[in-house]
C-alpha cells in the first residue's frame, strides 16, 4: 500500500480535505464515473436483487461503483460491479481487510480495483472511524444511491453528507413499512426514486456487455450446479457468495439470487 501524492478533486467537497489517504490497487479507476452505493447491513432479498442489477449495470457502462466494503448493500455493490469496476473505503487500514468475512471480496478488489482509506495501515476500525468511512465514499460519487436503510441508520449519516455536498440523492421504491428512511427521503423530496436501471444507468453512458469481465464463479452458478461440484471448484467463493446473499442453496444444488 502507498500514500496517495496527487490530489482528488472530488473531496474538495469534504468538511476538510483528507491529511492522509493510502491505497492499494488500481488509482486509475478514481478517472472513471462513479456512483457511491450505501446501504443496510441486513437486507432483504429485493435489495439484494436491485443492487446487484444497478451496480452490473452501471459497470457495464463504465461507471465505477463506490462502496464501503461492508456486509450487506455495499458487498453486493462491490461483487455486481466486479472487482475491476469498484473502489471499496475502509474505515481501517487497507491491510486489514475488514469485516473478515469480506477478505476474499476485499482482496479481490485490492488485486483488480482499489482500496483506500484515510487510517495508516494497521488501524482498526472504531465506531467514529465508520462516519469518517462514510464521508469519502458519498464524496467521490456523483450522486449516492441508498438501496434500503431504517432511520437513525449509519446510512443516514451518508445521506447527510450528501445533502451538505448538494449531491443528489437516489433510492429504490419500497413497500410500505420496508426501509423507513429511504421513505422518508421520498416523501420530502431528498431524493428520487430509481424505476428504471437502465433510465438512471444511461445518465452515464451506453450499457456495454464487453466492458465488464465475466465472473467465472457466477457465470458457473447459472447452470445450478450441484453444491459439491460448487464447492469443489470454487472452495473459497461459494460461503461467501451465500452468506451475501449472492446465491442460494435448495436440495443440494445452487442457484443465483
Amino acid at each position: 500500500m502507498k500514500k496517495v501524492e496527487q490530489k482528488i478533486e472530488e473531496l474538495d467537497a469534504m468538511k476538510s480535505y483528507p491529511k492522509e489517504i493510502f491505497y492499494s490497487g488500481n488509482m486509475e479507476l478514481l478517472k472513471r464515473v462513479k456512483v457511491s452505493i450505501v446501504g443496510s447491513r441486513k437486507t432483504s432479498k429485493y435489495t439484494r436483487e436491485w443492487t446487484q442489477k444497478l451496480s452490473s449495470s452501471l459497470a457495464k457502462a463504465g461507471v465505477c461503483v463506490v462502496s464501503g466494503g461492508a456486509m450487506g448493500v455495499d458487498a453486493v455493490a462491490h461483487l455486481g460491479a466486479g472487482s475491476s469496476n469498484t473502489i471499496a473505503v475502509l474505515p481501517c487500514g487497507v491491510d486489514v481487510k475488514y469485516p473478515a468475512v469480506n477478505k476474499n471480496l476485499l482482496s479481490d478488489i485490492e488485486k483488480n480495483g482499489l482500496l483506500l482509506s484515510q487510517f495508516a495501515p494497521a488501524f482498526r476500525a472504531t465506531s467514529w472511524s465508520f462516519v469518517v468511512r462514510n464521508e469519502l465514499v458519498v464524496a467521490l460519487g456523483d450522486v449516492l444511491v441508498v438501496a434500503e436503510a431504517e432511520l437513525g441508520s449509519g446510512s443516514m449519516r451518508s445521506v447527510e453528507f450528501a445533502l451538505k455536498m448538494k449531491k443528489e440523492i437516489f433510492v429504490f421504491p419500497h413497500h410500505l413499512g420496508d426501509s423507513g428512511a429511504t421513505q422518508e427521503l421520498l416523501k420530502e423530496n431528498k431524493a428520487k426514486a430509481i424505476y428504471d436501471v437502465e433510465a438512471f444507468v444511461s445518465r452515464f453512458g451506453k450499457l456495454q456487455e464487453s466492458q465488464k469481465p465475466k465472473d467465472d464463479f457466477l457465470e458457473f452458478c447459472k447452470n445450478s450446479p450441484t453444491y459439491e461440484e460448487a464447492l469443489s471448484k470454487f472452495p473459497s467463493r461459494v460461503f461467501e457468495a451465500e452468506l451475501l446473499g449472492a446465491i442460494e442453496v435448495r436440495n443440494a444444488k445452487v442457484f443465483l439470487v
